[in-house]
């Protein structure tokens, strides 16, 4: 008898560390199963280039269609400034598109379709907060705008809001060794139950390429920011200016400033009369797009670090639609105030 029972004990050992013949099939069975709900993103914008002037661009991401109403998630930096978006999905339809939500400090973006293609599938999200390190997961997008391409990897590590990458305070991170490359961004990240868990922000890499570094944005992040209380989309991009930045530039005393670089068309700041930058200049070896907008109070609260953002986002989110919204600014050395109504 203990002979036997000898035997099955090793004989559960070997399967237990023998590989998993249907493990490649389950990951082509997910991807066969989410595709329809996985899209590309392409956008068209406007940049200032030294010695040019402004110029237009093309932005390539990827999304994931997340309600049967025609929102797709996305990253931000691949939609929050730009002027056109449109959204192609797997038969190679495409639908034009405009943001409602956005959350740079997450990375993270909500589009609206004008229409919803007959045959699309709507992705499952899940409860990333079950989702462990050394789970496998799949990545599907558009690397360098080969649409609908897979990769495979494993959760490395989950990164608490505020942690890893500082630029996305808002953010809570896992970080995968799934293939991430250009044109990835925005995408969806599953696990082998078909779930999203997470919507791909961005790599660190020395090379330009992919080295195991990649950064996906928790699907709890996404559905919190974008779903529950919805960000607030602003269609603005630039920088927070430093204490030195802010005397050069004679703000106030005793107030910091939000730079404007790029304001989208059809945005809220648009309608508002906020003026992005129309020439660069170089302070301290870096490059800087001058000549817009500096943003000094919104709603009455005094822009400055990532406590003063929170107020305000929160401030916004609570804002009724319609409603009166007002925005100081600095404008060729005079400060005025710009009023306007919250979409």
């Amino acid at each position: 008898m203990r002979s036997v029972r000898g035997v099955l004990v090793m004989a559960a050992m070997m399967l237990s560390w023998a590989p998993v013949s249907g493990q490649a099939q389950s990951v082509g069975e997910v991807f066969r199963k989410v595709s329809p709900a996985v899209v590309v993103v392409r956008a068209k914008g406007r940049d200032v280039e030294a010695g040019t002037g402004q110029v237009r661009f093309n932005e390539i991401g990827s999304g994931v269609l997340v309600a049967t109403d025609g929102k797709v998630m996305t990253a931000a930096h691949v939609v929050h400034t730009m002027d056109e978006i449109s959204v192609e999905f797997l038969g190679g339809e495409t639908v034009p598109a405009r943001v409602i939500a956005s959350e740079p400090a997450a990375d993270l973006s909500l589009l609206q379709l004008e229409r919803v293609p007959a045959g699309v599938r709507v992705a499952a999200m899940a409860n990333s907060d079950a989702v462990r390190v050394g789970d496998q997961v799949i990545v599907i997008g558009a690397p360098y705008g080969l649409r609908h391409s897979v990769s495979v990897g494993w959760i490395s590590a989950r990164w608490a809001p505020n942690t890893v990458y500082k630029a996305m305070p808002l953010a809570e991170f896992f970080q995968t060794d799934a293939v991430i490359n250009t044109g990835n961004s925005g995408g969806p990240m599953f696990n082998l139950a078909g779930e999203v868990v997470g919507i791909v922000s961005h790599n660190i890499s020395k090379s330009g390429g992919s080295e195991g570094l990649g950064f996906v944005v928790t699907v709890n992040t996404a559905k919190q920011l974008l779903l529950e209380q919805r960000s607030f989309w602003s269609g603005l991009e630039g920088r927070l200016l430093t204490d030195e930045l802010a005397d050069l530039f004679n703000l106030p005393p005793k107030l910091a400033g939000y730079l404007v670089k790029t304001v989208a068309k059809g945005s809220p700041a648009e309608a508002i009369g906020l003026r992005g930058g129309t020439k660069t200049a170089t302070i301290d070896g870096e490059q800087i797009v001058v000549g817009g907008d500096i943003l000094l109070k919104v709603q009455g609260l005094p822009i400055g670090g990532l406590a003063s953002y929170e107020k305000i986002r929160e401030a916004m989110a609570r804002l009724p639609a319609g409603t009166s919204m007002t925005v100081t600014i600095l404008r060729a050395g005079q400060v005025i105030e710009l009023t306007g109504r919250k979409p």
